[in-house]
């Protein structure tokens, strides 16, 4: 076979643990044995089994009991039962917990063989079935997140591109412009998808605790380490991390990272030995990293290592086009989740929403959608954005289609004023925005927008074109 599975034998006898190790391994398959369900456990996310076999009469917790933790733990691994004895009610009850098949001692090879093939087949099917709903829902979030603006169209060929490697990627954008949405999909879209996701916030911890956090620990490292403790490397491995606000990082840690980023090796907190892993890493930040290096916050060298493909978000005020198509899809997603039947919001507050400056960019978007949905309205939301907006113009003037210094009159030079050339450019400009906003409305549907303007198919294509509007703006 062209990839050797791991199977894990739980088994009390040593007898039966020497039989089913080179009876497994003839088979092909990698095989790792223990005599008991605690030893099981602790080795499980090292081994990282395709498929365990079970015995139901262990010491300490019996097979059903430590079935019912594996499944907690991993689900998706199938369990093959093994008995001497066979009653009903143990069979009945190892299905129920989730066992894929139950075998009766002595088995034969060609009995143990199909329960293989039987239990491994399954389970890549579901595989299967998880992978094309994963990346179809990548894919719908990946268009949805980027719109149709041409500069989220190169973002979002540039995910394609790198998804299926194993090339480090930093993405970076202000806070809630979805930097966590495109490293899943980067991880949905690439060969390691149907291994772990870990999410670390570097800034969520002290950089004491972040690196037992990011690398683990051995046992008496410190006090209070009664046991070996993984990392999230670790539980990354042959799968992807992604870490959140990079640049909150101590310098400390930055080095053992860069290690980790050159060689794939680090050790534990208390360890002598080197721990190697295959973990594909995306790292995100809101800061200006150019300016941490400059202030010796950041490592230069690291700054290089992480900065090989850089996604650049831009924040939701500079692709408002995007407003809404993230509108209906928070609308439907919240709906569905809180059980609510809020599907379209009026024109007064959609007018809002695209005038608005969105300083929380995508997050603050949701999290307004999501008021609305649950209250069940819309009141108070209009004031409240007229509030924020007065906040951030004071004067009430905002940069506005009919601004005089638009229309080219200047007070300053004392000369005169064609009014009548004024008042045509003022035609103009309001002409341009209206059509514009509706453009964004309809999505750019040119058909759709020629009606709501009440005029011709042909007259609007003339009108975009004369106003220099394109769906590229």
């Amino acid at each position: 076979m062209s990839e050797r599975f791991r199977v894990l034998v739980i088994d009390d006898d040593p007898g039966v643990r020497d039989y089913m190790e080179a009876l497994v391994s003839r088979q092909g398959y990698e095989v790792h044995a223990v005599g008991d369900g605690e030893q099981a456990l602790d080795v499980l996310e090292k081994i990282q089994p395709d498929l365990i076999t079970l015995d139901v009469v262990l010491p300490g917790m019996d097979g059903l009991q430590t079935l019912d933790k594996l499944k907690q733990r991993v689900p998706d691994v199938p369990v093959v039962m093994l008995s001497g004895h066979g009653q009903a009610r143990n069979i009945v009850e190892a299905m129920r917990l989730g066992a894929s098949d139950f075998l009766r001692k002595p088995f034969e090879v060609e009995e143990l063989e199909l329960a293989f093939q039987k239990a491994l087949e399954k389970r890549a099917l579901k595989q299967e079935v998880e992978r094309l709903r994963g990346r179809a829902r990548s894919e719908s979030e990946l268009m949805l997140l980027c719109g149709d603006n041409p500069k989220m169209r190169e973002i979002r060929d540039i995910i394609e591109q790198v998804a299926d490697t194993d090339i480090t990627v930093l993405i970076r954008g202000e806070s809630g412009t979805g930097k966590e949405l495109v490293a899943r999909t980067l991880f949905q879209l690439s060969d390691r998808r149907d291994k772990p996701f870990v999410k670390v916030n570097c800034a969520a911890l002290p950089s004491e605790l972040l690196e037992s956090e990011l690398f683990g620990f051995e046992k008496g490292a410190f006090t209070g380490a009664q046991k070996r403790k993984l990392g999230k490397f670790e539980y990354a491995n042959h799968g992807t991390i992604f870490l959140d606000e990079i640049s909150e990082m101590h310098p400390a840690l930055q080095a053992k990272l860069l290690q980790v980023l050159q060689d794939g090796e680090f050790s534990r907190l208390g360890g002598e030995s080197d721990v190697h892993v295959d973990t594909r890493i995306v790292a995100a930040t809101n800061r200006n990293l150019e300016e941490a290096v400059a202030d010796q916050s950041f490592r230069e060298d690291l700054y290089y290592r992480l900065n090989v493909v850089t996604v650049h978000l831009p924040p939701l005020r500079d692709r408002i086009d995007a407003v809404p198509l993230l509108v209906d899809y928070f609308l439907q997603k919240n709906n569905e989740q809180y059980r609510k039947n809020l599907h379209v919001l009026s024109s007064d507050t959609m007018d809002a929403f695209m005038n608005y400056h969105w300083p929380g960019n995508v997050r603050e978007l949701e999290n307004m959608v999501r008021r609305m949905v649950v209250l069940g309205n819309e009141s108070g939301l209009l004031e409240e954005i007229t509030g924020r907006e007065r906040m951030v113009h004071p004067s009430g003037k905002k940069d506005s289609a009919f601004d005089l210094g638009a229309l080219g009159v200047d007070f300053s030079n004392g000369d005169g004023f064609n009014l009548k050339a004024i008042s045509r450019r003022a035609s103009q400009l309001a002409e341009k925005k209206v059509i514009e906003r509706v453009l964004q409305q309809t999505r750019w549907n040119r058909k759709e927008a020629a009606e709501k303007l009440q005029i011709s198919y042909k007259a609007l294509l003339y009108k975009m074109k004369e106003n220099g509007l394109s769906e590229g703006r």
